[in-house]
């Protein structure tokens, strides 16, 4: 059984993942409708991989004799300057969700709660991959700047990697 203080903690990082799924999902309708088709298929992707990550801590607060809570959310926002806006916003994004979880972890830690500790391991490990790949995608698009055929590339790779991953 989970402490209600790691409850509570697990419960608010369900809301943060569905929530970073309704980003994604805002971002890619964005880019869909905006001529970025390799964009939104990689945050479409990116969409399904956090509601992925919610659905994996509700099940394991339901096995550790908890209810896990579907979560309301606020509508995310949905109009974007372009890519480059879409990634910065991104890596904020994943930079909170990274302290959020390393505050997960400081508190199985106090607790001895080894097992969640352990669990959210996974969650370390995906948050270093998530965080580099925004930086290495915004490195590149301040390389391409203003150059629209560079964009165009980038966009379509983008979609090749979404497919290759």
């Amino acid at each position: 059984m989970l402490s209600k203080n790691i409850e509570k903690l697990l419960q608010d990082q369900v809301k943060k993942e569905a929530s970073s799924s309704q980003v994604y999902l805002a971002m890619a309708n964005w880019a869909d409708v905006n001529g970025y088709p390799g964009s939104a298929q990689f945050l479409y992707t990116h969409s399904d991989e956090e509601r992925m990550h919610m659905l994996k801590l509700m099940k394991f607060l339901n096995e550790r004799g908890c209810q896990a809570e579907v979560p309301a959310l606020n509508a995310p926002k949905k109009e974007y300057s372009g890519l480059m806006e879409v990634f910065k916003a991104i890596m904020d994004h994943e930079i909170t969700v990274t302290a959020s979880i390393n505050n997960i972890i400081t508190a199985c830690l106090k607790e001895n709660d080894h097992l969640t500790n352990n669990f959210m391991q996974w969650y370390v490990s995906e948050q270093m991959e998530e965080e580099n790949l925004a930086r290495s995608i915004i490195d590149k698009l301040e390389m391409i700047g203003a150059d629209k055929s560079s964009l165009y590339l980038f966009d379509r790779e983008l979609g090749e990697f979404q497919a290759e991953h």
